[in-house]
């Protein structure tokens, strides 16, 4: 979705094993509202209800494949007659037929088409079946040559907003005591430093708290962890965007996720944001004291 274009229909077909299911993750990452193996005669009603329930501006990306058979002149007349009201793109994915043999053989998965013949007679009728959608498509990628990862850099580089494609770091300070959010990718541990608990002024107060923040932050050490681990956050945020990966969590734990979990998450979160990633701090365990 873009400013130039909210809203936007993106329609994903193509031959199976070319990647559409792939493509349909990567647009759901984008922040598309994705509908798989739609009848596209319901198209217009999925459009209606996401227009009536999320809002206009939501993208959506329905995936149709060969097993909506007779159905795809409705998707045509769908299309051709912008019958839902919205700027539409078909995006048609496909790939050599050998590729797609080893594909499918790797899935272990008859193809739809197949009966009771071969593998690459299913592709054959499905070529043929899709001949006219290929023709009439807005966005047309050959996937033969592309790992998964390379085609989901395609997809967002077609139809990711630069927001979108940015990565999301969520730095969540928790308690030990409570467990390890099961969800972090990196963990650090805030225990090195004095417990704002044994004071009896900062006691009632968290890591929110501006005394609380000035008691751990200016401790030296404090101000060197930052130093030293924040970059090798950035270090692997350009990784994960490498291998299609838009989201990261970084848990930063103390005794009860109250006092210094909560201040050192919160100065993480600060310094990758001037460091120009999207991060937020979030608070798993405030309250369970």
């Amino acid at each position: 979705m873009t400013e130039e274009n909210p809203g936007e229909l993106v329609v994903v077909t193509g031959m199976t094993g070319a990647g559409r299911s792939t493509a349909s993750k990567e647009l759901e990452d984008l922040g598309y509202f994705v509908v798989d193996n739609l009848p596209p005669a319901l198209l217009p009603d999925v459009v209606d209800l996401v227009n009536r329930d999320i809002g206009t501006n939501q993208p959506i990306a329905v995936v149709v494949d060969v097993r909506s058979g007779a159905f795809f002149e409705d998707l045509r007349a769908n299309i051709e007659q912008k019958a839902t009201g919205r700027r539409t793109t078909l995006l048609f994915l496909e790939a050599d037929d050998d590729v797609l043999v080893r594909r499918q053989d790797a899935a272990r998965r008859p193809h739809p088409l197949q009966e009771k013949g071969r593998l690459l007679d299913g592709l054959h009728r499905e070529r043929t079946a899709l001949a006219r959608l290929r023709g009439s498509a807005d966005v047309l990628i050959d996937t033969s040559n592309l790992n998964v990862h390379q085609l989901s850099a395609k997809i967002a580089e077609h139809f990711g907003a630069p927001e979108a494609m940015t990565l999301k770091i969520t730095v969540v300070s928790f308690g030990f005591k409570y467990g390890i959010p099961v969800d972090s990718d990196f963990v650090a541990d805030m225990r090195f430093l004095p417990n704002p608990y044994w004071e009896p002024e900062l006691r009632a107060m968290n890591g929110t708290d501006q005394p609380v923040a000035d008691f751990v932050l200016s401790r030296p050490d404090a101000q060197q962890f930052l130093d030293q681990f924040v970059p090798v956050i950035a270090t692997a945020a350009a990784g994960y965007l490498r291998e299609g990966k838009r989201f990261l969590t970084v848990g930063i734990g103390c005794t009860g996720g109250k006092h210094r979990s909560v201040a050192m998450s919160e100065a993480m979160a600060a310094r990758l944001r001037d460091e120009g990633y999207l991060a937020r701090a979030q608070h798993r365990d405030l309250g369970n004291e």
